[in-house]
């Protein structure tokens, strides 16, 4: 196939490294490329989903974190800093600059006088269901050039590539 009149961007640069490094497998870079430019493209989008309802990309990710533990949406700190991948001391960083914005509250644990538990408020409740929304719907358009069969074994596909980092 001549890459330069037909496929996409990641097929020319397959195809320039296969003619400059010929003595290399490039196979990975034919998936691995355009997963991460795909990634670039989807970390935009949902800044931009975010942004429309003056959140960031960490904020939703704590509120949907509280949102997703159902009613009453309280979390310990630890068990957000799990579902986030962030450490103690940002997570706590984090809690406190939502706190601020009134999106969410700290509670006393009703199990442990020392303990803290993150809850969300009205308003954080609100917002982040709003960003869902808008957020669900740009991933939506983007999966519209998948038919509707196929994106149940892509996302079996990509899960199978996840799980060596997941383990």
């Amino acid at each position: 196939m001549d890459s330069t009149r037909t496929g996409d961007e990641v097929d020319r640069i397959v195809a320039a490294w296969q003619r400059e490094r010929p003595d290399l497998d490039v196979e990975p870079l034919s998936v691995f490329s355009r997963i991460s430019r795909l990634a670039r493209h989807l970390d935009r989008a949902r800044r931009g989903a975010f942004a429309r309802h003056e959140l960031d990309t960490w904020e939703f990710d704590v509120l949907s974190a509280l949102r997703r533990a159902g009613d009453p949406y309280r979390l310990s700190p630890g068990t957000l800093v799990a579902q986030t991948l962030v450490t103690s001391g940002t997570m706590t960083n984090r809690i406190d600059r939502l706190e601020r914005r009134g999106l969410v509250e700290r509670h006393r644990s009703p199990d442990d006088r020392r303990g803290v538990l993150v809850q969300l408020t009205a308003s954080g409740r609100s917002r982040v269901d709003a960003a869902m929304s808008d957020l669900l719907d740009v991933e939506t358009r983007v999966l519209d050039a998948l038919p509707a069969t196929e994106r149940p074994r892509l996302a079996d596909l990509l899960r199978t590539l996840g799980a060596q980092f997941d383990a």
